[in-house]
Formats: structure tokens, sequence, C-alpha cells
């Protein structure tokens, strides 16, 4: 029979081949095409999971100098960056929720929006920068106003706290039973934490319950 000569009628195809129950026990009765595509799962997995970990670096997020310049330049000031204990809070502690499906979530949000601002050059000069700030920190309080500050919480629980060791005004606002008839969360307070307020921050609506 040459190359040109028809399969015989009845002969598996290489699709069929691929999916066919195999004879080996140590298979366990997986099919070619299954082995094929759990190992192709486990190489999509890896490199999905170690390309999101990269960009939750603080590294990865003043790669770009619109970051590094502002925001970075001002948190490098803050008890966040440097203290006596040395234990810090980089830019995703702050900005990234901890639990895989938020933090999926954020940057798939961070995608659609930061992303192609970036490569619009939005914000890639101070000006700009400035210009955009009140915009850019209402989307971020937002997003913390909605979560109920899960970020923060990341470090910071009230049921954890040593209300004793707190002055009487920090112990009487942290108070649990207060914060959760109030309905606030850490961010109520703590807008500016990390990086300067933007002109006009307290006349935006957010704050009018406040």
């Amino acid at each position: 029979m040459t190359s040109k000569d028809p399969e015989p009628e009845g002969t598996p195809t290489r699709w069929q081949k691929l999916w066919a129950v195999p004879r080996r026990k140590w298979l366990l009765g997986i099919p070619a095409g299954g082995l094929l595509m759990i190992l192709v799962g486990i190489i999509f997995w890896g490199g999905f999971n170690t390309a999101l970990e990269l960009s939750n670096t603080e590294t990865f997020c003043i790669s770009c100098h619109e970051m590094e310049d502002n925001v970075y330049a001002e948190y490098k000031n803050t008890i966040h960056y440097s203290n006596r204990t040395g234990v810090r809070a980089t830019c995703p502690d702050c900005h990234v929720p901890k639990p895989w499906g938020a933090k999926v979530a954020r940057k798939i949000g961070a995608s659609m929006n930061e992303l192609p601002n970036w490569v619009l050059g939005t914000i890639d000069t101070r000006e700009k920068f400035q210009e955009h700030r009140l915009r850019m920190a209402t989307i971020e309080w937002n997003r913390l106003k909605e979560n109920d500050s899960l970020e923060c919480r990341n470090c910071h629980e009230l049921d954890h706290m040593d209300l004793e060791m707190q002055g009487r005004s920090a112990s009487r606002k942290h108070d649990p039973e207060r914060v959760s008839e109030r309905g606030q969360s850490c961010i109520d307070c703590h807008q500016g934490v990390a990086h300067e307020l933007p002109e006009g921050w307290e006349e935006l609506p957010l704050w009018a319950s406040e």
C-alpha cells in the first residue's frame, strides 16, 4: 500500500487514536488526549499564576515613571514605607486584595482602565498627573468604600486592636461597635495615609455623610 492508497475501512483516525482508552494499566485509562490537556492546563496555570504574582510586586508597580515620580515618592515619606519595626506595606498590600478571586478581579479592572490610560499617556507628566489626581483618587476611594477597606484589613483588624494602648480619640473611633453602627471602614478616616490628598477632596459627595 502506497502513501496515496486510502486507509482501510475501520482504521481509526489520529483524533480517535488520541482519545482511545489505553490498554496499559499504569495510564489509569486516561487517553493520550486527556494527558495532553492536563499538561497544557498545568503549563497555562503555572504561567498565569507566575504572571499574576510578578505583576503584584512593588517593583512592577513603580516600573513606569508616572508612579515612581509621583505617588511612590510621596509614599517614601510615610510610616508605611519606613518605621521603627521595619514592617512595610507596599503598593499591592494597599491596592490589591489578598483573596484570589478579588485579586484577579482587581487585575482585570486595572487592565481595562489603568493600562489603556498608561498607553495613551494620560498622566505621563506631573501636570497631567495633578490634573487627573482627584479623579483617580475618587475611583480608588470608591472601590475601598465598596469593599469595606479590604486591603487595609489585610493587616489592620479592629477585633485585634488593643484599644487601651491607643489615645482617647483613636480608641473611640476604632471601637468595633461604633464603627459598625456608623457603617464606616478604614478609608472613611484614613484617606491620605500614604499619598498627598488632591485639592478639593473634602468637597466630594463621597464624604458628605462623614
